[in-house]
């Protein structure tokens, strides 16, 4: 930005004005015209005005109004009298005050100003002007001219060829920079710098209230228009963007306040949400787990076992990483309201952290009983299995035996028999009657069976019995009915056990009409396959074994480098970062082998093998260990990334944070990353903190807020660098607001939503109360409550 003059001068270019603005150019002439409109600019805020600068200043009195009205500072009592010594007093204490602002006037003296010198007059409205207007422009520690220009540069960068002041584009850029509404820049000529200039003073005095101190006449056809000049109106610009800026500054503020609220609230939302779903469906699952109703058949009771697989598998480890992830939420959240100098985030009743950790104990508990209630009636419906078949078995031998014996003793063979004939036939029932006798142990074994069957009513597959009519028996057999009479199994001598399909009394009689011939191979059948299947089974166990074997100690291992790298204090916290990532990435890639153990397992359960001597990993073991992998990697990165959102936000250095660390370690007993009141008590006297029990109380509503019993490493850090934070104070909040709302107490919903965004500034509307007050027009409202209700100072 340049003024009219080619090679040199504060109106030529940008470099040229850099030279020209370290040196004083005492052989210009001062633009009257310019000095008068920038007094006048000033003094109308006090109800006056000059009309001519040489003369209207030398009684003193507007003079000392002056500089009154632009330092905000009273000065002593003017004298009233007309006499030139009255003057020259009056003058002489607006001289005394401009050196009391650190400006030393050079040959300037009241008797010049009194006897209307109109150069010295000048020259001190200059001076005014460099110290209250120019002085206090600084921009990257510059001096106050080469501030200004750098100020003008870096506003009309974005703008091509403004690099000069005469065509009129740089006072246009200036104000389109800041107020686009006013200036349509894309019309303007760089050939018509009259009307641009004649333009940016338009504006200027209509809008942004700077009175026209120059003409663009001057500007374009004077080869070196006076550099004070420029610089003074240059300067109203500044001043009158300054206030624009500040309201910048304060909207920015507010916006980076109100911002970091509306994150914490979203993440307070979501937590709510997550715990809501998590707790709903806890409450949902754990009746389905206490349901101990048996199925009434084996493939019911696999089907269920089968459900309870597809939850294990499929529907828990997503809740697994809510739970997790709700945890890290929590953490996080604290950590981001503990740096933004907020009070800590208290859940709705029921959903705090401890309440949803007890309520995935209970469910886990119950989980638990119901998995062994599972393989328990699984077992037990395995042993009726075992049971129906040898009763059936039995029941075929007995029925097999006992066929043909009723005709046998209902036959009359002896009425026509010589007495050697009746004695072979004596001696022939003799043996009947004790290989009777013998039969009567494999009646009470089948009657036992019966019995067993017969209490046990959840096993519907056994409770289907045919019974065959039972014919008169003649006095002859009487031993045989007694013997049946005396274990109540005469109803039960035709006996079929239906497994999954009943079988037909008359394929009973086909089987019992085979013969025992028939069942000899048939045994040897079933020895044979039952031997497979017990190989079959000890390959599973062995494959189960072999794997979990590895498994098992490969997730504890991991659990102890974990717990190595998050308390190692040898690396950045950046490096224990891209080492807890690889470990992560690692535990992810290794999820292949447990769903591959999980395959075993299920080939196990349903085999019915509910043992392994080759392993003491069951796959309870292991799935527990790696949902706690998986939780602890989670937490621990989290630990990590809120531990350098501390120290990031806190300034502290790495050794600080080593220092802090090696502290914490040396009193962590447990070795868990936390410490209990006493160690942590131990830990600050160890530290030089001279703590009575009312102090010691006080630190730890600060250190642990929810009263969980035990202080974390990030909160251990928290208290430690609490002092360091560079926050932002509901007070700062507050003065922007002021700013804002120009100096007032309430702000308007229009203010408002002309300086902030409409989503903070809806934001606000929507929470701030009704402004109280006498000064109050209809619809104001209250930034003061609503600034301390950001900080927890009240309720919004």
């Amino acid at each position: 930005m340049c003024s009219h003059l080619h090679a040199v001068g504060w109106l030529c270019c940008w470099h040229a004005v850099a030279m020209l603005l370290k040196s004083f150019l005492s052989c210009c002439v001062f633009p009257d015209q310019t000095f008068t409109a920038w007094c006048n600019s000033h003094l109308r805020k006090a109800g006056t005005q000059i009309e001519n600068i040489e003369e209207d200043f030398r009684n003193g009195l507007k003079l000392m109004l002056l500089l009154e009205v632009i330092s905000g500072e009273r000065l002593p009592k003017p004298d009233k009298g007309k006499m030139r010594f009255h003057k020259i007093a009056n003058v002489n204490k607006a001289l005394d005050f401009i050196c009391s602002k650190g400006v030393k006037l050079v040959s300037i003296g009241a008797e010049e100003i009194v006897d209307g010198n109109v150069k010295m007059t000048l020259g001190m409205i200059w001076t005014i002007i460099l110290r209250f207007a120019i002085q206090d422009i600084s921009v990257e520690e510059t001096s106050a001219k080469e501030g200004l220009l750098l100020w003008c540069q870096r506003k009309t960068a974005p703008y091509r060829n403004v690099n000069v002041w005469k065509d009129g584009l740089a006072l246009c850029a200036l104000i389109h920079r800041h107020r686009p509404d006013l200036i349509d820049y894309s019309k303007l000529r760089k050939d018509d710098p009259i009307g641009n200039l004649n333009t940016a003073f338009e504006v200027a005095e209509k809008f942004l209230d700077i009175p026209r101190m120059l003409d663009a006449e001057d500007i374009v056809n004077t080869p070196k228009p006076d550099e004070k000049a420029i610089m003074t109106y240059v300067s109203c610009f500044y001043h009158a963007f300054a206030g624009a800026e500040q309201a910048e500054t304060a909207a920015n503020r507010i916006c980076k306040v109100l911002a970091v609220n509306q994150e914490n609230e979203k993440l307070m939302e979501e937590y709510e949400k997550l715990a809501s779903e998590l707790l709903e469906w806890i409450r949902r699952t754990i009746p389905w787990l206490e349901n101990r109703v048996a199925e009434q058949t084996m493939r019911a009771m696999q089907q269920k076992l089968e459900d309870f697989r597809d939850y294990r598998r499929v529907h828990k480890p997503p809740r697994v990483q809510e739970k997790c992830q709700l945890e890290i939420n929590f953490n996080t959240l604290q950590t981001k309201l503990r740096l933004s100098n907020r009070p800590a985030f208290m859940p709705s009743e029921g959903k705090m952290v401890s309440d949803i950790a007890n309520a995935w104990k209970g469910l886990e508990q119950v989980e638990k009983g119901y998995e062994e209630w599972l393989l328990t009636e699984i077992r037990r419906l395995e042993r009726l299995d075992h049971l129906a078949e040898k009763f059936k078995q039995k029941c075929a031998m007995h029925e097999a035996w006992t066929s043909g014996k009723e005709d046998l003793l209902s036959q009359k063979d002896y009425e026509s028999a010589s007495l050697m004939e009746i004695r072979a036939l004596m001696r022939k029932h003799e043996a009947f009657e004790s290989d009777l006798a013998a039969h009567q142990d494999r009646v009470e074994q089948i009657a036992a069976i019966a019995q067993e069957l017969k209490y046990d009513k959840p096993t519907a597959d056994y409770r289907n019995l045919c019974i065959a009519a039972v014919l008169d028996r003649n006095n002859k057999i009487s031993v045989l009915l007694s013997c049946f009479k005396e274990y109540n199994y005469i109803p039960y001598m035709y006996v079929v056990i239906t497994l999954g399909t009943s079988l037909s009394f008359n394929n009973s009689c086909r089987l019992i009409e085979s013969g025992v011939k028939h069942l000899v191979p048939l045994r040897d059948q079933m020895l044979q396959e039952e031997v497979a299947r017990q190989q079959a089974n000890e390959r599973l166990r062995r494959q189960f074994a072999a794997q979990a074997n590895i498994i098992g100690p490969w997730i504890q291992t991991k659990m102890e480098e974990i717990s190595h790298v998050s308390v190692d204090i040898a690396g950045s916290l950046e490096e224990q970062m891209n080492s807890l990532k690889q470990y992560e990435q690692n535990i992810i890639n290794y999820k292949s082998n447990i769903d591959k153990l999980e395959g075993d397992h299920q080939l196990s359960q349903e085999s019915l093998i509910f043992d392994n001597k080759h392993t003491n990993y069951s796959m309870e073991h292991v799935r527990v260990g790696w949902e706690q992998l998986l939780t602890t990697i989670a937490r621990t990165i989290n630990e990590v990334e809120n531990q350098i959102l501390t120290r990031d936000a806190k300034g502290i250095s790495q050794e600080q944070l080593n220092e802090f660390r090696a502290s914490f370690n040396h009193f962590d007993r447990k070795r868990n990353g936390m410490m209990d009141p006493d160690d942590f008590r131990a830990c600050l006297i160890s530290m030089g903190y001279d703590l009575g029990e009312v102090e010691f109380a006080r630190i730890m509503t600060l250190v642990d807020p929810n009263n969980t019993g035990v202080v974390t490493f990030q909160a251990f850090i928290d208290f430690m660098t609490r002092e360091t934070a560079e926050t932002d104070t509901a007070e700062q909040v507050m003065a922007s607001f002021k700013i804002l709302a120009s100096d007032k107490n309430y702000i308007t919903v229009d203010e408002l939503r002309r300086e902030l965004p409409p989503e903070q500034a809806e934001y606000c509307i929507s929470r701030m109360t009704r402004y109280v007050g006498p000064d109050a027009p209809p619809g104001a409202l209250d930034y003061i409550s609503f600034s301390s209700a950001l900080y927890g100072e009240s309720d919004l």
